[in-house]
């Protein structure tokens, strides 16, 4: 069996850990040569790589492991796959997209929003630079982009590389759903056929089959009614996890067609989610003072102890097991089913053919094959279309350094509206990005 060369982009992230993990307990199905690790980031990226020393040392012996900080080192060798979980700016430039907002009376949040714009305009640079140096020697590597905004990132790769078809971009939230369906309903998430459509974080399952072609969406929509709905890891997430997955509940009983991604409720309740968000101690101060420690706290304790027995960092989790199905189905061209992105082209009929959006295909070694969906209801289409012309924008203001198109982007944004908030925030993230994006002019 072929053993892969993978890269890791963004290894000092606190989900590198259960990613490192799910290496070792899939090592007979996705088999790898040399795994490389690299971060901007040298004190992260120093505590991760010395705990996956550790790990591999124990249970993945043959494999050959190195970290870096030196990108060109990283991405100048042979590769295979190339995952992709960067955050450009870190934790500190997320905390400010969470909270510039918020002092504004608006939604602060890292992908939606003007938190969303703001980190998206900071990432399209890396992604490209990241895309140029792996192109230069490795024509044939997929680069598996997950965590990035995907939404404004996948739609600024399709424009720039247009007919580079091993850049995939995919979103790990639909399948922490359809997991979080498998427990609800005690069935294997990996057995259900979802029929999904919408964009990167604003979207819907209108039909989820089971092996025998039924659709279990219905009962699923009456045990959300009746019940509430929790996270399938809902004993290691953090309060706002719990409170987003609990949302469900509302949209679910407003909006009952479809089941909805969880994101979705910043757009539909901007209102409701902004009396709870708090904008001294948001999200990026939960994660910071909550996983951030966990994680890295567990990692230094398994270097010092060169074991990891008994560590509460060392199991394996969805985000990182997710990845490496995707790999495995592109690797052995199994055309297993997921929800990605990728360019409409009549894919939702009555959307715009350049749209990226997000749709169940099949993954296999030549890539995605996506499944249409047709029409789709006018509630939906006219939320969508807003949403695409708020993304389309935001990608063009980055690549014409056009401020005018950076501000109607925001004023589209449904959790914004006003155009007069919209220029204040985008002024305040221009002072505040200064070193990230390019000039608006």
């Amino acid at each position: 069996m072929k053993k892969f060369n993978v890269l890791i982009v963004g290894g000092g992230s606190t989900w590198t850990p259960g990613l490192l993990k799910s290496l070792c307990v899939r090592k007979e199905t996705f088999p790898i040569e040399h795994l490389t690790m690299v971060d901007v980031n040298e004190g992260r990226q120093e505590v991760i790589g010395e705990f996956a020393k550790v790990l591999f040392k124990e249970e993945y012996s043959d494999l050959q492991f190195t970290y870096t900080t030196n990108l060109e080192e990283a991405y100048d060798q042979p590769l295979d796959f190339v995952f992709v979980q960067m955050r450009t700016g870190g934790y500190a430039m997320r905390e400010k997209d969470e909270k510039i907002p918020l002092g504004m009376g608006l939604i602060g949040q890292e992908t939606c929003g003007p938190g969303g714009f703001s980190y998206g305009m900071r990432s399209i640079g890396d992604m490209v630079k990241l895309v140029e140096h792996v192109r230069a020697t490795n024509k044939d590597a997929w680069i598996l982009n997950y965590t990035n905004p995907a939404a404004i990132v996948a739609d600024a790769l399709k424009r720039i590389y247009p007919d580079d078809n091993r850049i995939l971009n995919i979103c790990d939230q639909p399948e922490n759903l359809l997991r979080s369906y498998g427990r609800l309903m005690n069935r294997d998430p990996r057995s259900f056929d979802p029929v999904y459509f919408g964009l990167n974080h604003f979207g819907w399952f209108t039909h989820l089959y089971d092996e025998s072609g039924h659709d279990l969406l219905p009962e699923l929509r009456q045990r959300i009614l009746d019940g509430g709905f929790r996270p399938v890891d809902y004993e290691q997430r953090d309060q706002s996890w719990l409170d987003t997955y609990a949302m469900v509940e509302q949209i679910v009983r407003d909006f009952p067609d479809y089941l909805p991604n969880t994101y979705l409720q910043y757009y539909l309740y901007p209102d409701k989610v902004l009396e709870k968000l708090d904008p001294s101690h948001t999200r990026a101060n939960e994660v910071m003072n909550g996983r951030e420690k966990r994680v890295f706290d567990a990692c230094r304790e398994v270097a010092t102890n060169q074991s990891t027995a008994g560590s509460t960092v060392v199991h394996n989790d969805a985000h990182g097991e997710f990845i490496l199905i995707v790999a495995e189905s592109i690797a052995y061209n199994r055309g297993d089913h997921f929800i990605v992105m990728v360019k409409n082209e009549g894919l939702i009929s009555n959307l715009p053919d350049d749209a990226m959006v997000e749709v169940t295909a099949s993954l296999t070694a030549n890539g995605p094959r996506p499944y249409a969906i047709g029409e789709i209801p006018v509630f939906y289409k006219g939320l969508i279309e807003g949403q695409y012309a708020y993304e389309r924008l935001t990608v063009e203001a980055y690549l014409e350094n056009s401020y005018s198109k950076a501000l109607q982007a925001l004023t589209l944004n449904r959790t914004v509206v006003s155009a007069k908030k919209a220029r204040e925030v985008l002024d305040e993230l221009i002072e505040a990005n200064k070193d990230f994006w390019p000039e608006l002019r």
